[in-house]
């Protein structure tokens, strides 16, 4: 099984943690949104983990139903532009910094059209092979579908600061791959692998925080 209740809840507690560990390394205020980045990305797993439970004995009931809603809102209308805002507000090198302006219009552009899909419905979550599938009212132009992965991705790709820069290959390469093996339940394992890949901002942070203490110290 590539999923279950168990992996969700799992991923939301590990993730959680370790957006508070990071929250706590923060020194400056434009690093906090990227810190809170696995905290987010805990909550988001511990909706689906809630739509496991619910999914088999209610699909079409109202907590199935709200659970489905915030779940596609997180993913398809949130991560687009919170990716990119994090990363920018926290990068130094300005034509760097251009990037990531062009990748976050791109990423409201995306949210904005993937937020009326969502609102418009209709809209479902169903078990498939061991795996959530969130559908809605027909298929997403390929364009939107390149148009999402370069707001989330490379603008972490495009950072001057090496963590961040492997938090977004990880996240890419993560997109081909569940592309690839996964495309039904694309959303959700896109989210997993995001979510997992996630420990690398603590490294980030924790690296940091020691550099400063010996630079400190020196």
């Amino acid at each position: 099984m590539c999923f279950s209740p168990a992996a969700s809840f799992s991923t939301a507690a590990l993730t959680g943690i370790i957006g508070l560990i990071s929250l706590s390394r923060v020194t400056q205020a434009r690093e906090r949104p990227l810190a809170a980045t696995p905290l987010l990305f805990g909550v988001q797993q511990a909706i689906e983990g809630g739509l496991w439970l619910v999914l088999p004995t209610a699909p079409h009931g109202p907590m199935a139903s709200a659970l489905t809603l915030i779940f596609l809102l997180f993913a398809q209308a949130f991560w687009p532009v919170y990716a990119p805002l994090a990363t920018l507000v926290m990068e130094p090198s300005e034509h760097r910094r251009r990037l990531m302006v062009l990748c976050l219009a791109t990423g409201v552009v995306t949210s904005g059209y993937l937020l009326w899909r969502v609102l418009a419905g209709p809209r479902d979550a169903a078990i498939v092979n061991s795996c959530i599938v969130y559908r809605t009212e027909g298929s997403h132009p390929v364009l939107i579908g390149v148009a999402y992965l370069a707001a989330t991705s490379l603008p972490l790709i495009a950072s001057s600061r090496r963590a961040i820069f492997v938090l977004g290959a990880i996240i890419l390469v993560g997109s081909v791959v569940a592309y690839a093996f996964y495309w039904e339940a694309f959303m959700s394992v896109w989210c997993f692998f995001a979510a997992a890949a996630s420990v690398v901002i603590l490294g980030h942070f924790e690296w940091a925080r020691r550099r400063s203490l010996q630079l400190a110290g020196a």
